[in-house]
């Protein structure tokens, strides 16, 4: 009998612990689901296809090494005999290149793939680094103020007034000038990294400025500063990360811009080298054979960079309402 009734204590003990983690799990999912910026997403049909469009297009890339059907980089799997294949549906077409090749025979799907991940690579590291730069000049400029501030912003100003595509240009140009000729291919891409961050972070130091010429007259910021708090502490502790918020919808938006930047600069002939194609490679080769009826080299890349970065802008535009609070 007692054994029994320790038995039946025991599991009452554990459907009731049960019980109040299953409780305490659907209160964190309820809360999850409850919050504003989650609710906004999935009550907004745009922002849902945007989003999903954006995470199969990055898995698309970067797995392209396991479902693309070959590798554009490999000589062993190019032949140049199947050069200009028109796509498999059209005259001509073979079934073994469902979108045709280009004049080099690589499959225009394969090189679709690793060029896209090519580009979106350089996007996000361009990005990165604009912010990383910008978000850094901006919050210093705004707290310290003075002299300081009147330099970072008269050169942000001053980069501004010149079209962003002209400065990269430029900087790549003398990155790659600065470079061993042998070395330049090897480190196109890094380069281009380079001069595209370097031309995005004005945007991120103006609104990191402002936003942390908002946040230093709170309470919060001078109750640390009565209370003697290095300078750097409280900026690292209560502004930054009070500024993220307006720096993460400009970053957003700006991976559509890097995007766009690279394939400008890959199609100048400035950016990303044939030999390890970008979308803005691929577009620039097929514009040379456009006009000898061969419109699929050209056709192809610019839809999946179009698709792409329109994606990536309708999802900036969404989070651009959805963080805005005077919206909600």
């Amino acid at each position: 009998m007692i054994f029994f009734i320790l038995l039946s204590t025991l599991e009452y003990g554990v459907g009731d612990h049960r019980m109040v983690k299953s409780n305490q799990t659907r209160s964190r999912w309820q809360r999850f689901l409850d919050n504003d910026i989650v609710y906004s997403f999935f009550t907004t049909p745009g922002a849902i296809i945007a989003a999903s469009i954006t995470l199969i297009a990055i898995i698309a890339t970067f797995a392209a090494p396991l479902i693309a059907p070959y590798n554009p980089f490999d000589p062993a799997q190019i032949s140049l005999w199947d050069g200009k294949l028109p796509p498999a549906w059209t005259d001509g077409g073979s079934s073994a290149y469902l979108l045709g090749t280009d004049n080099q025979g690589r499959d225009m799907l394969s090189t679709i793939l690793y060029g896209g991940r090519i580009s979106i690579l350089v996007g996000i590291a361009a990005v990165f680094l604009g912010m990383l730069l910008g978000v850094t000049l901006g919050v210093i400029s705004g707290y310290f103020g003075g002299l300081t501030d009147t330099i970072i912003m008269r050169i942000a100003d001053v980069q501004l007034t010149i079209p962003g595509i002209l400065v990269a240009i430029l900087i790549n140009g003398i990155g790659r000038a600065a470079l061993p000729l042998e070395l330049r291919e090897e480190f196109a891409i890094y380069v281009v990294i380079v001069a595209i961050g370097l031309t995005d972070w004005p945007q991120f130091a103006r609104v990191a400025r402002g936003a942390t010429l908002v946040e230093a007259e709170k309470e919060y910021v001078q109750a640390a500063k009565l209370i003697g708090l290095p300078k750097f502490t409280i900026i690292l502790r209560h502004i930054l990360p009070n500024t993220l918020r307006p720096v993460l919808v400009i970053a957003t938006i700006g991976l559509a811009l890097a995007i766009i930047a690279e394939a400008t600069l890959s199609f100048l002939g400035q950016g990303i080298p044939p030999t390890t194609p970008s979308l803005g490679t691929l577009i620039r080769v097929g514009n040379e054979f456009l006009f000898s009826g061969l419109w699929w080299i050209t056709f192809f890349p610019a839809i999946a960079l179009i698709i792409l970065v329109f994606s990536v802008n309708l999802l900036g535009d969404w989070m651009r309402d959805a963080l805005n609070p005077k919206l909600r």
